[in-house]
Order: C-alpha cells, then sequence, then structure tokens
C-alpha cells in the first residue's frame, strides 16, 4: 500500500499511449451517422455520431426490457430476462441479477471517454445472454463497455467471475476468471487490465486469467463500488480502498474515515460518471462526499431524511438528493446547504418500498417511479424544473440512463 502523499496515474491515462493518435473526427450532421473506423473499440456493425443517442433503459417485473429514445421520444421492445431482484448499469448495458444468475442487456448505445474529448456510438440493442451464479450478485463496471473487465460477485458460493467486457461489445459472453472464495458479501472490482477480489476482510489484486498478485489490504464487510477517473473505489467498514494502476502495476491505497467520526459508514456510492468525486449517505446522520484525487472524506448534514445521493460534482458542486419523502432536492455540494427543490414524485413508490433511482449527466437527471409508472426528467440546474415526464407503456421498476 502507498503513503497516502503519493499520486498515481488514473485508470484512463492507460489508454493514452493506445489512443495517442485519436483525433476527434470531423462531426457529421447531428441526424447522421458514419461507419466506425477507429482502431481502438471498433465493433463491426456500429456507427458513431455526432452526439450521444441518450435513452433509458428499463425493466419490469416480469423481465420486458424496454428502450426510450430520449430525442424524439420512441419506444423500442429490447427482449426478455429473468425478473429482476437488482439491476446495475455502467450507461451501455444493464446487468439484471436474480437468485440463478445474471442477465445481460445491451442497450446498443454507448460513449467513449478518451480523456480529453469523446465518441459516440450505436449499434444493434440486444439481450446478449446470462452469467450462472447462486445469489443475487453484485456488478462491478469500468468506465469502458468495450475493453477491460466487468465483475461478478456471487455472494452464496464465493464465486468472483471477471466478463471479457470487449466480448460483451460483440455480442458474447466471456469469463476471464471464475474463483471461488468464501460465501458472503463481496465484490470484483475492474482496474485497468487487473481486478480486484474484496471478500473474506480483505482486498486481493488479480491479473486478467485471476492469478493473484502479491500482499492483500484489509477491508471489512465490503458494500459499495464505483469507477471514478482517478481509479476504483470499494467501501469498507472503515473507509475505502481505492485501486489504480502505478505504470503497469495495480495499487491498492486505503482511504479511512477522517478520525473521531461516529457517523455510518458509506455503502453505496453515485456520482455524474466518471468524475472523481462520489456521493454516499452516512445513514441518517448526513452525506459523505469522497474525493479520490484528493484521498479525503467530507461529511455533509442532510438538511432532511434522504434515501439517495449523487454528486454531480461540476463547477458548481451541485449534489442531488432524493428525500424519503419523494422530493428531489439540488444541494451544495460544499456545504450541503438546499438550492432547490422539487415537488414530489416517487412517494407511493418509497411507501410501498419499490427501487427508485435517481441518476445524473452533465446537464440532466432522471428518476423513476414504479408505483406512479413515471419517469421523469430534471433540470437541476434550472430550480429543480420537471423538463419531461414520461408514462411508459411498462412499468420501469428498474432503469438506466443509457448512452452516455
Amino acid at each position: 500500500m502507498l503513503p497516502p502523499t503519493r499520486r498515481l496515474a488514473p485508470l484512463g491515462a492507460l489508454l493514452l499511449v493506445a489512443l495517442a493518435g485519436c483525433a476527434a473526427p470531423s462531426a457529421p450532421s447531428a441526424a447522421t451517422s458514419t461507419p466506425l473506423v477507429d482502431a481502438h473499440g471498433q465493433i463491426d456493425g456500429a456507427a458513431e455520431l455526432a452526439e450521444p443517442a441518450l435513452g433509458l433503459t428499463s425493466i419490469d417485473a416480469d423481465g420486458r426490457v424496454s428502450h426510450l429514445d430520449l430525442l424524439d421520444e420512441s419506444t423500442a421492445d429490447l427482449g426478455t430476462v429473468r425478473a429482476p431482484a437488482a439491476v446495475h448499469s455502467d450507461g451501455r448495458y444493464l446487468f439484471s441479477a436474480d437468485a440463478d444468475g445474471v442477465s445481460i442487456v445491451d442497450s446498443g448505445v454507448w460513449t467513449w471517454d478518451h480523456v480529453d474529448h469523446f465518441h459516440y456510438y450505436r449499434a444493434p440493442a440486444r439481450v446478449v445472454g446470462e452469467v450462472a451464479g447462486e445469489g443475487v450478485a453484485t456488478v462491478a463496471t469500468s468506465n469502458s463497455s468495450t475493453t477491460g473487465g466487468t465483475g461478478v460477485f456471487f455472494p452464496d458460493s464465493g464465486e468472483a467471475v471477471l466478463l471479457d467486457t470487449e466480448a460483451l461489445s460483440k455480442g458474447e459472453v466471456a469469463e476471464k476468471f471464475r474463483v471461488t472464495t468464501e460465501p458472503g458479501a463481496g465484490l470484483v472490482v475492474p482496474a485497468g487490465s487487473f481486478a480486484a477480489i474484496a471478500a473474506a476482510g480483505q482486498v486481493s489484486l488479480h491479473a486478467a486469467d485471476g492469478t493473484a498478485l502479491g500482499a492483500t489490504t484489509p477491508c471489512a464487510d465490503p458494500a459499495g463500488t464505483i469507477t471514478t477517473r482517478v481509479g476504483a473505489v470499494i467501501g469498507c467498514r472503515d473507509g475505502a480502498v481505492l485501486v489504480s494502476v502505478d505504470g503497469e502495476q495495480p495499487v491498492a491505497e486505503v482511504i479511512a474515515y477522517p478520525p473521531g467520526t461516529a457517523a455510518p459508514r458509506a455503502t453505496a456510492f453515485h456520482n455524474r460518471e466518471g468524475r472523481p468525486s462520489v456521493a454516499a449517505l452516512a445513514g441518517d446522520a448526513g452525506v459523505w462526499i469522497l474525493d479520490t484525487r484528493e484521498r479525503a472524506w467530507t461529511l455533509l448534514a442532510a438538511p432532511e431524511p434522504l434515501v439517495q445521493v449523487t454528486a454531480v460534482d461540476d463547477k458548481n458542486a451541485n449534489l442531488l438528493a432524493l428525500t424519503a419523502g419523494g422530493r428531489v432536492l439540488v444541494l451544495d455540494g460544499d456545504t450541503g446547504a438546499v438550492r432547490a427543490a422539487s415537488d414530489p414524485l416517487v412517494s407511493g413508490s418509497l411507501a410501498a418500498g419499490q427501487p427508485v433511482t435517481l441518476v445524473a449527466d452533465q446537464q440532466r437527471a432522471y428518476l423513476n417511479g414504479p408505483a406512479e409508472n413515471r419517469m421523469w426528467e430534471i433540470d437541476y440546474a434550472d430550480g429543480a424544473r420537471i423538463a419531461r415526464e414520461f408514462t411508459p407503456e411498462r412499468t420501469p421498476l428498474f432503469f438506466a440512463e443509457t448512452g452516455r
């Protein structure tokens, strides 16, 4: 483990050698697309677009998958998976987990982050396939939907699986490794071409084939993970482990909670994809902000009981929160002060214990209400204004913003 003062290269920097010859393409009109010809990230049958093809991809209680195109508001049926117990997304794929495994849906739209600019792609949407396992799995993704790995941990068997994300982008489900650990809570977290396994009280680093790489790092009760531009975060009882890559080797650093802080630990992290700062609830005590660049935690007081938070991490330090009463708050991410609030939107869903998700991109936030059978687009920079309200044909029990 490196001392806290040492700063490691961000995961995105690992791409710089491969991307050195990459220049931003000449932009076609928004209504046209060109074949995807970049040597990096090339996927047969995909087209490069002038702007992101954003959508809301949802799964209902019966496993039926729908995709709402946010440009023209048309809806497409993408197929059916088993009834979901939990769903995770990286902005392209939806990983629908139940007691028997994980079903994988490819929304067919994604953004490729080249650090200093972006490329936008569209390919045929499809249900890719399944990964068998015991227990509702936790899923961890990177910020790339065409390279590296995707981690799946099955709690009932203790099996840690790293999927080949490049194979997924081609419609294939392929495992880079499947390692058996102790049953219970755990995570498999991709980091560059490596992976970290958090299980049995420790974080171990592994090569892409599953080979263990040296020393381990303590991590009691692992819960919650997210990948930022700096590295991959793993939540632990006493803080977080940040996994990044130094030169050609993965390194794990412990970011402990501030001394003397009695607030509950973070167990779920959310942010605008790729940004260095992430947010998590500190139980009923407030909101944790973890700055992965500074390796530092900040505890903010909550203005009222909250059920979810996400860090926009923009120039205005916007922090979004969903209250226990179903309102969306726009908070000051430096002080916790309330900047704006919506009317109650999802009080019925929260009262019924249904899954509600608040996600944010650079301009808008999106929220689903299964009991209300609604999805909302929220302009958080304009007083939490409801920009659009959608009434889908199928109940959006789980959803993800895709194409970002």
